[in-house]
């Protein structure tokens, strides 16, 4: 048992009356502890309040699934467990942090409802000021971060609008162009319709038609240089067959793009009349810019499509909020959603390691993680720079790393990241909650950890998330 003396050497207790030092000795137990037992252990139910009386003990958290010494003290006195018991049943009641003895120590422990309900008694002012600090910082955070998602997310709408528009407006400039050149085939048609192009003829052409739309479906890649000495040679060809003047304007930019050579145009010359020739080769230079039209129309709705999934696949939408997931398709998803956002001069570089393995993750909250980094590392690069995207297992760990050229973040600052509102932005410019609630989804709900290495030029933030659910 303690005794009031002893109490009052204590700088909590020194300013105590009488009986409320009189409570405490009732209340309290003096328990003796050798390492390397543990004074309370992080997570369990907070049952006490504990005040060091003798010896040395240290705090630790787990971290990355190892014990992480955050502190270390002899100073008499000092405090720990259970030290919202005052806000009751409102807070979940459970301890923060281990305290492990580092040598053989003495403790006093208090009740911690019977205590958390004392005070409230002897400092009612002080509990009120307490709990409005408590419960304004939660709602202030929670406010702030709610704003910040939805920031974050008008911002990504917008740069998905944007990539949406690109396509969309491709497929509807094609399909009105499309229109029109169908209408031309069906003119051409008509043409050779009603010159003294013969059945044997017309099969030959329509065989030609289909080599065309082959040939356009696949044409070759060709340098500028390559494009204009093949459209010259086709003028030529078209010219010296005497086609109507302009004519081979008109044609002699689709045909190269659809690989209609001036080998190919000897087969329609040797298939058709001369009479017929020009009406021919309109035909068929139709043929292929319908068929060009079609391949950007597809390309165009098949860009659109795999906007869509990706911002399905970011956002998570209908499927479960904890599953097993493939970490490299939550980070591609983010870069599609974040395409508008990086500029031009920034080089984007995914080295993605293919043995990484599908991990158990809240995927929705994963994808506000890198947002949230990359962001930043597109931040600090300002216009140019290279932003990339690693990653590799870590033992049992899936290791994602986040690496910029950027400024770097300043030594003296590092400490303090992650901690709640703190942000080197200017006033209103950020809510300094980006790295606090990634550093929350990582640490908190996955069971991982967040890493920083900084030097100007050279800045990596690094995510280990288990390979398995750890409880």
């Amino acid at each position: 048992m303690i005794t009031k003396d002893e109490l009052r050497e204590l700088f909590l207790f020194e300013a105590l009356a009488d009986d409320q030092l009189q409570w405490i000795v009732e209340h309290g137990t003096v328990v003796e502890y050798e390492p390397p037992a543990k004074v309370y252990t992080e997570g369990d139910d907070a049952t006490c309040f504990v005040v060091l009386l003798e010896g040395a003990v240290a705090l630790t958290r787990l971290v990355h699934g190892q014990e992480v010494e955050v502190s270390r003290t002899d100073q008499k006195g000092v405090y720990g467990g259970n030290t919202q018991a005052y806000l009751g049943d409102r807070v979940p009641q459970r301890y923060m942090n281990t305290m492990v003895p580092v040598t053989p120590v003495r403790v006093l422990e208090l009740p911690a409802g019977e205590f958390g309900q004392i005070l409230r008694k002897w400092f009612p002012m002080a509990m009120h000021m307490l709990e409005g600090l408590f419960f304004g910082m939660r709602a202030t955070q929670a406010a702030t971060g709610e704003r910040e998602r939805l920031l974050a997310l008008g911002s990504l709408s917008a740069g998905l609008t944007h990539e949406l528009n690109n396509p969309a407006s491709a497929a509807v400039r094609a399909t009105a162009t499309l229109r029109d050149k169908v209408a031309g085939m069906r003119h051409k048609l008509a043409m050779i319709a009603e010159g003294k192009i013969n059945v044997k003829q017309l099969h030959r052409l329509v065989e030609l038609q289909e080599t065309a739309v082959k040939r356009a479906a696949n044409p070759p890649k060709l340098s500028p240089l390559e494009t204009t000495e093949a459209e010259d040679a086709v003028v030529e060809w078209l010219e010296d067959r005497g086609l109507s003047p302009g004519f081979e304007y008109d044609h002699a930019a689709t045909l190269v793009a659809g690989d209609a050579n001036v080998a190919w145009l000897d087969l329609v010359a040797e298939a058709v009349d001369e009479s017929d020739r020009q009406a021919a080769v309109s035909w068929l230079a139709y043929t292929i810019e319908t068929e060009l039209l079609m391949g950007e129309i597809d390309d165009s709705v098949s860009r659109i499509s795999a906007l869509v999934g990706a911002a399905k696949q970011y956002s998570q939408i209908d499927r479960a909020p904890h599953q097993i997931v493939d970490v490299h398709g939550l980070l591609d998803s983010t870069l599609v959603m974040l395409t508008a956002k990086i500029p031009p001069d920034v080089t984007v570089v995914k080295e993605y390691d293919p043995t990484v393995p599908e991990i158990p993750a809240y995927p929705a909250e994963l994808n506000q993680v890198w947002t949230n980094l990359i962001d930043n590392a597109l931040g600090a690069m300002g216009e140019r720079g290279t932003l990339t995207i690693r990653t590799e297992l870590d033992g049992d760990h899936v290791a994602v790393s986040i690496h910029d050229t950027g400024t770097g973040v300043p030594p003296d600052i590092r400490p303090r990241i992650f901690e709640p509102f703190f942000t080197t932005k200017p006033v209103g410019e950020g809510t300094g909650l980006g790295l606090d609630i990634s550093y929350r989804i990582v640490v908190n709900k996955h069971r991982g950890d967040i890493r920083v290495a900084s030097t100007p030029g050279d800045t990596t933030f690094t995510v280990l998330l288990p390979l398995e659910d750890v409880p």
